[in-house]
């Protein structure tokens, strides 16, 4: 390794450590030991110390063992004279850097409580996010889950010019990457630069600005190690575990714009030991050989047109990306943007016309492929600000294709479309809402190019179940409303469909095995009346899915005989479910909590827990920031739940399982539901009263405490005797 990268790395370390310990030193004056101190909504605590110490600092107190630790991995500064290998103690001043930063920062949380922004978004006034707190982990860590995000570039400093930044970005978005920005270059930030150029950043457009020093580049190795121990399994304080994780399965590397100070080499130092090698744009000494990293650790004066190409391969990154026939970039990255007020070229749905998406099986002599029409206005008849009805009317053909796949395909209108730049779409079938902006419209965007990418896409994703697709777009609303009617009648067909389906009249349920890239131990089992815990897939979906890719991650699973009828129990479940686990799970009872409980990813919309006082369960979404009755939030719940863990007395599940008979049939059903966040009771509340209606309470909604009654057992109890719970006549759920 080089002496100098060492030897700057060493010394870059030394001066963090003296910077950390003297703030460290007043804060510890000015509010004693006891003094809380950590990251917002995080059961992680100061992430990357409690992954790679086991540590969880809780308060200022807990600081001082991270900084004896911290002392022994500190080498020696480098004399002139002193010719050894350098690796190894560079390496652990790095991971020093590390654990110093993380405290500078919880400090800075303490000290500026408003400093960085609380969510997903930049705002007006300041566009610094800090660290993410579990909620936006386990919601973007599932892009990592499918795919979507084959790994994070973590830029230090800024480009030249608020142009070059902009090309930088957008390259990287293209390739499906998160862009995680912290640190300055001469006082000019990259984030910074971006906003002049107009590009929208925050985590819905994957330009996560985390703040504007360079300690908060942990910010970017914190969500590696939370992600391998919400989605991994690896247990905290087993850094061996995490490093090799991240390495083999975050695909992240370090992009240093501008001067290197010995700061910064400490930084580059410390992402070394997850496997995440540095490109530079300036001309430091390299290091070439392999080791640590894939490949190379350190290449530098790398042009910034290359960049981006050569960080790629440098890290070992596999990127697919299809060339889409349009005016304007595409990919998954653009997929959150905003398109707003002055910006809005063009309007459809969402309320303020009719708008449809619906899909249709013909003939294969009735369909001509590629075949993309605009009936009616485009984009080049009206002016900008105005709107129009909507129909995106899609005709498939193909000896392989089913009725039972035109909702997966329809389905994927929304992320296919909303995947081009300057396109903005919610919703989907008839409540669909779509938004063009100006500036997609200045490089030439038109209606039709929804067309050429629905064809490209689908053949993409989906041409071995098709054999031809064309599309006409219809914005006359006689037309449009013609569509709509004969739409809603196929999706009320579609949804009595599934409805009238039971996990009894089946004798085949299907896996779900897409999240065992983060979570190997866990197989989620998908049955008519259990939809998988994302909320994404149920069992209509993953028949169509398996027939679509055979070898795909929702395999058939035959039920085999019924152990446990109550709970949800079959021989051939457990068996699948025991081979697919690696042993790790031998059974499961689909309907229970308490006995043998489902696994759990970490890409669940709901968890369920016990408790024991009310003799009930409660159930908190991700959405639910607050605490709850069981003593934790929902992101400290998920820390215990996800993974692949089996937890009796916990689970995850998706929101539509709420409604669904077998929920929970194994300790009561829905009768046990006792507390859960107002929001989703006012969502689920006519669900809740059916199936409760159905084991003979009425209103059971309205039995059901929330937030807003008390987030303590305690609290809640008192209503609940109030409101006559049928909970707490029923015998003893533990």
């Amino acid at each position: 390794m080089s002496k100098i990268i060492a030897s700057a790395a060493i010394r870059g370390a030394h001066k963090i450590a003296c910077r950390v310990e003297q703030k460290y030193s007043g804060v510890l004056k000015k509010y004693g030991p006891a003094k809380e101190i950590g990251f917002p909504d995080t059961a992680y605590y100061l992430p990357v110390i409690y992954a790679m110490l086991g540590i969880p600092v809780r308060t200022l107190g807990d600081c001082q063992i991270v900084f004896q630790q911290a002392r022994t991995l500190l080498p020696q500064l480098v004399a002139d004279h002193t010719h050894l290998p350098y690796l190894a103690p560079a390496l652990d001043a790095g991971m020093a850097t590390l654990f110093y930063e993380e405290i500078e920062e919880a400090i800075r949380y303490l000290e500026q409580p408003g400093f960085y922004l609380a969510g997903e978004d930049v705002g007006d006034n300041s566009i610094w996010l800090g660290a993410a707190n579990d909620v936006i982990l386990r919601k973007r860590g599932v892009e990592f889950v499918d795919g979507t995000a084959p790994g994070f570039a973590a830029i230090l400093g800024a480009a030249p010019d608020k142009e070059t930044a902009a090309r930088l970005a957008q390259e990287l978005q293209t390739k499906n990457l998160y862009v995680f920005m912290a640190g300055d270059n001469n006082g000019k930030h990259f984030s910074q630069q971006l906003v002049d150029g107009n590009v929208q950043i925050g985590w819905n457009t994957r330009l996560v600005s985390f703040g504007p020093d360079t300690s908060a580049a942990v910010f970017a190795l914190g969500f590696a190690v939370r992600a391998a121990m919400a989605f991994g399994a690896v247990k905290p304080g087993d850094f061996r575990k995490n490093l090799i994780y991240n390495k083999d399965r975050i695909f992240a590397f370090v992009l240093a714009l501008g001067p290197v100070s010995d700061e910064w080499y400490a930084n580059a130092a410390g992402a070394i030991n997850f496997g995440f090698p540095v490109i530079a744009d300036t001309a430091i000494p390299q290091i070439l050989p392999t080791g640590i990293c894939t490949y190379e650790h350190v290449v530098s004066s790398v042009p910034y047109e290359q960049m981006v190409s050569r960080a790629v391969e440098v890290r070992g990154l596999k990127v697919t990306m299809t060339e889409v026939p349009i005016p304007v970039a595409y990919g998954p990255a653009f997929e959150g943007e905003r398109v707003r007020g002055d910006d809005i070229y063009l309007e459809a749905g969402g309320g303020r016309t009719a708008m449809v998406e619906y899909s249709v099986l013909k003939n294969m002599n009735e369909v001509e492929d590629g075949k993309i029409e605009v009936v009616g206005p485009d984009i080049g008849d009206i002016k900008a600000g105005d709107k129009l009805p909507l129909a995106i009317y899609v005709e498939f053909a193909g000896r392989q294709m089913q009725e039972d796949f035109l909702p997966i395909l329809e389905r994927q209108i929304h992320h296919l479309i909303n995947y081009a730049q300057g396109l903005m779409h919610i919703g989907q079938r008839d409540i669909s809402w779509l938004r063009v902006a100006k500036q997609s419209v200045d490089k030439g965007f038109t209606l039709k190019h929804i067309g050429s990418i629905l064809h490209t896409m689908f053949h993409k994703d989906f041409g071995t179940i098709f054999d031809k697709v064309q599309i006409t777009l219809h914005t006359l609303e006689p037309a449009v409303r013609t569509i709509l009617q004969d739409a809603r009648v196929a999706f009320k067909k579609r949804d009595e469909r599934i409805a009238n389906m039971t996990d009894e009249s089946e004798g085949i349920f299907f896996s779900c095995t897409l999240c065992q890239s983060f979570a190997p131990s866990h197989v989620c089992v998908v049955t008519p009346e259990r939809t998988g815990l994302c909320g994404a897939y149920n069992w209509l979906d993953c028949k169509a899915s398996n027939e679509i890719n055979p070898t795909g991650p929702n395999q058939p699973i035959e039920k085999g005989e019924t152990l446990d009828e109550l709970r949800g129990s079959w021989e051939g479940v457990n068996a699948f479910v025991k081979q697919h686990s690696r042993g790790k799970v031998e059974t499961v009872n689909a309907y229970s909590i308490m006995r043998n409980p489902m696994t759990s990813c970490g890409c669940f919309e709901c968890i369920a827990a016990v408790l024991d006082t009310c003799n009930g369960i409660m159930v908190v979404d991700r959405d639910h920031s607050g605490e709850t009755p069981s003593g934790m939030k929902f992101t400290t719940l998920a820390g215990s739940v996800g993974g692949g863990a089996v937890t009796p007395g916990f689970i995850g599940h998706s929101k539509h399982y709420i409604g669904s008979k077998k929920f929970l049939k194994g300790e009561g059903g829905i009768s046990r539901l006792v507390w859960m966040p107002k929001r989703l009771k006012d969502e689920l509340s006519e669900k809740i009263n059916e199936q409760g209606s159905r084991l003979g309470v009425e209103n059971l909604a309205d039995r059901i405490a929330d937030e807003t009654i008390g987030t303590t057992q305690d609290a809640i109890l008192p209503f609940l005797k109030e409101k006559k719970h049928p909970a707490l006549e029923m015998e003893g759920i533990v």
